[in-house]
């Protein structure tokens, strides 16, 4: 396990820009590139990767949140699995309407909470801003589609099952979810290296509080740059009524067309919770939601009993 650590590590080192990043992952984790040279579709840079939170950004859970900005070279942080390694590894997508990073609050959490059940967590650090909804840019689809087939093309190297490689995602992070599990079967970029030559399909999808699934001004009708089939991936939705950001009808839309074409699909739907509260424990019931993927994996056979 260490030596696939330290070679992330080396790559890293040597890779990235010199600019010192605005979020650095906790001390023995390095983020590397997702791309090995030039980053497809790149968009001219609104300025250096910032942390974007003011003094006036609403509290979660009574915390702030790291809302970072102008993330133009897009990163993998590997988080082994603690304890018993199940195997299994999913590669997260934080939220922020695809013009910032909720990093802490959707990432690096949620990455905590995975690896001590056993589960390999990818944080993957796509571009923003402009960089989504697909197809209205295809930049953090590009970085999803690599970063799971690199998760894919190291299972081995990594001790992990590459059958057993899924995504988890909140709000546009979420959609963009949804979006890779409908978009695997072609790339979108030109293939660079041997990675791409591997499936990029989520074997299953976790999809919090997602965007983008309804179109509001076509009476939330289901959005068709989202073309579910018999082969999209099993999936989890979570959502509540009472959101007004990402509104219920898109996860609502998300699952009768997933039902339709015959996808197994599980969704939670509760009344309060309203948005962006990522796996921060409140009094309300919804933010119990971790157990409950914790359950569903080891239903559809994703870890062990």
């Amino acid at each position: 396990m260490k030596s696939w650590i330290f070679a992330l590590c080396f790559v890293g080192a040597a890779g990235l820009s010199a600019q010192t990043p605005a979020w650095q992952p906790p001390a023995g984790f390095t983020q590397t590139p997702v791309w090995p040279g030039t980053v497809p579709d790149a968009a001219p840079s609104a300025g250096p990767e910032v942390d974007t939170t003011t003094a006036k950004d609403q509290l979660i859970a009574g915390k702030p949140l790291m809302r970072l900005g102008n993330v133009s070279v897009p990163t993998m942080t590997v988080y082994p699995a603690k304890g018993k390694n199940t195997g299994a590894a999913v590669v997260v997508f934080p939220g922020g309407g695809y013009t910032i990073l909720a990093i802490d609050l959707e990432g690096t959490e949620v990455c905590d909470w995975l690896t001590s059940s056993g589960v390999t967590c990818v944080l993957l650090k796509y571009r923003v801003p402009g960089s989504g909804p697909y197809p209205k840019s295809p930049m953090a689809l590009e970085d999803a589609q690599r970063a799971v087939g690199l998760v894919r093309f190291h299972a081995a190297e990594w001790h992990l099952d590459p059958h057993r490689i899924g995504v988890l995602g909140f709000s546009a992070g979420a959609h963009l979810a949804a979006a890779l599990s409908t978009h695997f079967d072609q790339r979108l970029y030109k293939p660079v290296d041997a990675a791409d030559a591997v499936s990029c399909r989520p074997d299953f999808a976790v999809v919090i509080y997602p965007g983008y699934l309804a179109i509001a001004d076509k009476n939330f009708a289901f959005n068709p740059d989202v073309p579910v089939t018999k082969d999209t991936p099993p999936t989890f939705l979570l959502q509540t009524e009472d959101d007004h950001v990402a509104h219920v009808e898109s996860s609502l839309r998300y699952y009768e067309a997933l039902k339709a074409a015959g996808v197994p699909v599980e969704m939670h739907l509760y009344t309060e919770g309203v948005h962006g509260y990522g796996l921060r424990r409140t009094k309300l019931p919804v933010t119990g939601w971790p157990q409950l993927v914790d359950v569903w994996l080891r239903t559809i056979g994703m870890v062990g009993e």
